[in-house]
């Protein structure tokens, strides 16, 4: 099959991808664009009902596994289960809640970091090994690291410390792909913790400083994993896709 005959049947056909994280927001919009490139999908989140609920929005023959990304166990075994891979994308986090340093409980705040940031770690050594030549692995962040705002001092720790994983990963996983998407504020359940009249405020507030006007949507991001994903020359690196966030 020639290049062109690949790019019009999808790029990903044959190749199996992971979204951890897959079940909701960004996870499952990025499943839905790999789904469209014609992947072989499987999805991983914590709650088997929202793995369940998200499948009913993709191919019939993709795959769904309910795993506790903090438990190392359940990762290895996981990925042992899984057997080879192509890319494994990861999304997985849970509602974040801004807060002053002066108001932050500390056993709370290092929470965050388990599913975020070990999480990821955790995803990477045991699914590393299992990634055939020419495959990738595509993290997250965010904009917090770069330009954060008043209350975000455990987000902007925990994307600063992401984005510092995935250039060591670059190196170290060479010649896997390692790259992390930093998207900006996007509408998803991240924000699920706030009232709905303080979220919409937050959003149009967010919204009408950007110079694109609107707050980012899951579908906007997900097209930069399939970008990260299909382009072979780049890695180690990051890409900012928040609107011009980080402009203003």
């Amino acid at each position: 099959m020639d290049n062109l005959t690949k790019q019009q049947t999808g790029f990903l056909e044959g190749k199996k991808v992971v979204v951890l994280g897959g079940s909701s927001g960004i996870g499952l919009a990025t499943a839905k664009a790999a789904a469209a490139e014609s992947a072989n999908l499987i999805i991983i989140s914590s709650n088997q009902q929202r793995i369940n609920n998200a499948l009913k929005e993709l191919p019939a023959d993709s795959q769904g596994f309910a795993v506790d990304l903090t438990s190392e166990q359940q990762v290895k075994d996981i990925f042992e289960k899984l057997g080879a891979i192509d890319h494994l994308v990861y999304t997985a986090g849970e509602s974040l809640q801004l807060m002053n340093i002066a108001d932050a409980a500390i056993a709370d705040a290092k929470k965050f970091f388990d599913l975020r940031y070990w999480g990821a770690f955790t995803a990477v050594k045991y699914a590393s090994p299992h990634i055939n030549v020419g495959g990738s692995i595509t993290l997250t962040g965010g904009v917090a690291s770069i330009r954060p705002g008043k209350g975000w001092s455990v987000a902007a720790s925990i994307c600063a410390a992401m984005e510092g994983f995935t250039r060591a990963m670059a190196v170290e996983l060479a010649p896997i792909r390692v790259n992390i998407v930093s998207p900006g504020v996007v509408r998803t359940n991240l924000w699920s913790d706030m009232a709905d009249a303080d979220r919409e405020s937050f959003y149009t507030g967010i919204g009408n400083s950007l110079p694109v006007q609107r707050v980012g949507e899951a579908a906007d991001i997900a097209q930069t994993y399939l970008y990260l994903i299909r382009q072979q020359f780049g890695t180690g690196q990051m890409v900012v896709v928040d609107g011009g966030h980080v402009l203003v």
